[in-house]
């Protein structure tokens, strides 16, 4: 109703005269009043719904890096620029940092960045690497993203030579996760291959998250790719002959898990040549002795997903679905008290909203949402990277058995917790907004976690938050979603956020 009492009192203002103001001026400010006091009347969707998703926090920044991130150790150097890990002077947070100069990128370079970048800002998936700041200044453009410490998939397999048919699909199932997911959002990476495949950490059941979206690209369902990209080995026959479509992916992740079971790739030889023949050709084979202990529902899903034939080539989704996929899923991390907690959650108020995405966006550390990653996947029966209200109704029918706990049918009840937390309008929970729901009830959700949000946003380091300074951080902030914020914590009515005006509409309101 803040909007509309907001416009309402604007159309009864008189506007007075004013030396300095012409009449013609006055009225082109009464015309764009009305428009404004029409379009709120006539479109109160387009105010009362504000769609809060990870990436309004990722806008463009021209500012200086270095005033917020200190220079750690160089991770890798390329053609345009180098990889290091930088802290976050304010939390102490370890992020990964791709500077880019500016004066080697050509302008069809300078597209793929920003696609990479956009297509980055668009995912939001527990196997994707996380997108966290992008900034530019006059010589470099800057991307900031989580810090993955665990190392390549390529480096593990190289050590472990094979791994157990349970162990093979456990990582297929991340990987394949994230691909469906991308396909699902139009999006083809391209260059799927083990390097591009990274560990969040050295610990044995560390979760897997793909990497490097520069060669992706946003695809049509009807219209066949035609640009040559990929790595020997694992490109896809239909890329050489350069008429393809999404599926290519599917073809790189069928290498993958042949790597996986056999050490070594089902298409290989001396020269790239011989190589790129061999996979025109797609004649997979299982005759060497490493076969003969793998089992034959592993063998038939590679050969689905190597197939020569794009049609008949299974999808992503398909392969998730395959059951000698779905027999190595077994997992039984939900219980009774997080379903139960989970459909209690409340979060109506837009600005605790949004102040929560940011804080799982820009606050939480990988190591610290191990957890809750695993229950979300546990959710996730399809393994499509959203929890949708069917799987949420089958997840409380099979645990919770106290049949009575809801007065209403489970259906119904599902579409209010749904609606409580699907602060993007998807229709399903995402990835970030499940961390959202689980931030206090895994008690990450500390006052000193909230205070260095608030410094984090506190630029200027005045104690208050003022609207230039949310508008940095958060794209989309207007006068009248800033002044929705301010009805619901600025108790002075000073127009500012204070620190302790913060902390409560985090704390108090949850």
């Amino acid at each position: 109703m803040g909007s509309y009492c907001c416009a309402q009192e604007v159309m009864k203002l008189k506007l007075r005269p004013d030396p300095q103001i012409s009449t013609q001026r006055i009225r082109n400010i009464r015309v764009k009043l009305q428009v404004i006091y029409f379009q709120i009347c006539a479109f109160p969707e387009k105010i009362t719904l504000l769609k809060v998703s990870p990436d309004l926090f990722i806008p463009m920044k021209r500012q200086d890096i270095y005033s917020v991130y200190s220079l750690g150790k160089a991770l890798g150097e390329g053609a345009y620029g180098q990889v290091s890990t930088v802290t976050n002077k304010r939390t102490g947070m370890i992020r990964a940092m791709k500077a880019i100069r500016k004066d080697s990128l050509f302008e069809e370079e300078e597209q793929k960045l920003f696609q990479e970048m956009n297509i980055l800002k668009d995912l939001d998936h527990p196997n994707i690497v996380k997108l966290c700041e992008l900034f530019q200044d006059e010589k470099y453009y800057y991307l900031v993203t989580e810090y993955l410490q665990g190392g390549e998939l390529f480096d593990r397999i190289q050590r472990a030579k094979t791994f157990s048919e349970k162990d093979a699909a456990h990582i297929m199932r991340q990987i394949l996760s994230g691909v469906a997911y991308c396909h699902t959002k139009k999006i083809v990476h391209r260059d799927l291959k083990p390097e591009n495949i990274v560990f969040t950490s050295k610990d044995e059941d560390a979760q897997l998250k793909i990497i490097d979206f520069g060669t992706s690209r946003r695809f049509e369902s009807n219209k066949k790719m035609t640009k040559r990209l990929g790595t020997p080995y694992y490109i896809a026959p239909e890329v050489l002959l350069k008429q393809y479509n999404e599926k290519c992916d599917v073809w790189s992740c069928g290498v993958i898990l042949f790597i996986l079971l056999a050490g070594y790739p089902p298409f290989y030889g001396k020269k790239e040549l011989d190589i790129y023949q061999k996979i025109v050709r797609a004649q997979v084979s299982f005759h060497t002795a490493e076969w003969s202990r793998v089992s034959e529902p592993a063998k038939q899903l590679i050969l689905k997903m190597l197939s020569k034939n794009v049609d008949e080539r299974i999808s992503a989704q398909d392969a998730l679905n395959d059951p000698w996929m779905q027999e190595h899923n077994q997992t039984n991390l939900v219980d009774q008290q997080f379903l139960k907690n989970l459909s209690q959650f409340s979060a109506k108020s837009k600005l605790k909203q949004s102040l929560l995405t940011f804080m799982a966006c820009q606050m939480i550390q990988q190591n610290e949402v191990e957890d809750i990653q695993k229950k979300f996947k546990e959710l996730d029966q399809n393994g499509d990277g959203t929890v949708s209200k069917e799987e949420l109704v089958m997840a409380f029918q099979e645990k919770l058995l106290n049949k009575d706990y809801f007065v209403e049918s489970l259906e119904e009840q599902m579409d209010k917790v749904i609606k409580q937390i699907d602060t993007n309008l998807s229709g399903k929970i995402d990835y970030t907004e499940f961390i959202i729901v689980c931030l206090q009830q895994q008690r990450m959700l500390t006052e000193e976690k909230i205070k260095q949000a608030f410094k984090i946003l506190d630029m200027d380091g005045n104690n208050f938050i003022s609207k230039d300074e949310f508008q940095q951080v958060m794209e989309g902030v207007d006068d009248i979603l800033w002044n929705e914020f301010l009805e619901e914590c600025d108790e002075d009515k000073d127009g500012k956020i204070s620190e302790e005006e913060f902390i409560q509409i985090i704390m108090n309101k949850i």
